[in-house]
């Protein structure tokens, strides 16, 4: 495996990704969409963990320069400016797809992205905005709907989905699946029973506050994942 930081734009601003490839050539690409805390080791990781699966793994970097918060205030002000103007987080995701896809190794046909809370709903706005890629898997991501380009959805959708989270309510889950239906997406929802958000997270303990890690969530949603990369590609 070899791993490198990599330089990119999208309008002028400068992101900073990290590129985990794998030993096979004309691998598939498989974008990772960080939190509200930024491009952190959490997504490293997880690039490093698709590498081992054969695939190219890319943390992409959706505020510029891999800027990480240092709080949960200064997360909240990084994410907000991209939540209110979807506009330009479909296309800063966008343009992170297209440099994956230039990627020595990369198969461009054969692309996929998952994202966790704040990168689930940017990997779904990255489905919504209908460009060309396999699949997409949110884990505990924000549900909120969005425009859906006349393009329509191409790729395919995993919601992987905490039943007690309280930031998604079952109202947003609802109106998440009748939007996805009327759109014609290729699209599933699992739902952990007793799990709430950031389960994926081993530092996520505070249920007061709605996150908690549950281990067998976090298994049971990388299986999935693992299950519907073998279907797509």
């Amino acid at each position: 495996m070899k791993t490198e930081t990599v330089n990119y734009q999208a309008k002028n601003i400068d992101l900073k990704g990290y590129v985990a490839f794998p030993d096979a050539e004309n691998a598939p690409l498989v974008l990772i969409v960080h939190t509200w805390a930024g491009k952190d080791e959490f997504v490293h990781q997880r690039a490093e963990d698709l590498a081992a699966l054969g695939y190219v793994g890319f943390a992409v970097d959706m505020y510029g320069n891999g800027k990480v918060g240092a709080d949960t205030a200064e997360n909240e002000s990084l994410m907000t400016p991209l939540v209110s103007d979807r506009d330009m987080l479909k296309d800063r995701i966008v343009s992170a797809l297209n440099y994956g896809k230039s990627l020595p190794g990369v198969d461009s046909s054969r692309a996929a992205a998952i994202g966790y809370c704040f990168g689930g709903l940017v990997v779904l706005d990255l489905a919504r905005s209908g460009e060309d890629l396999s699949g997409v898997v949110s884990f505990h991501g924000l549900l909120m709907p969005s425009d859906i380009s006349e393009k329509g959805i191409k790729a395919k959708v995993l919601v992987l989905h905490g039943e007690r989270d309280p930031m998604v309510p079952l109202d947003m889950v609802d109106t998440f699946q009748k939007e996805m239906t009327e759109a014609e997406a290729d699209w599933q929802l699992h739902s952990y029973g007793g799990t709430y958000h950031a389960f994926t997270n081993p530092d996520a303990n505070d249920p007061n506050l709605g996150t908690q890690f549950n281990k067998s969530a976090n298994d049971r949603s990388w299986q999935s994942m693992k299950n519907f990369f073998a279907e797509i590609f």
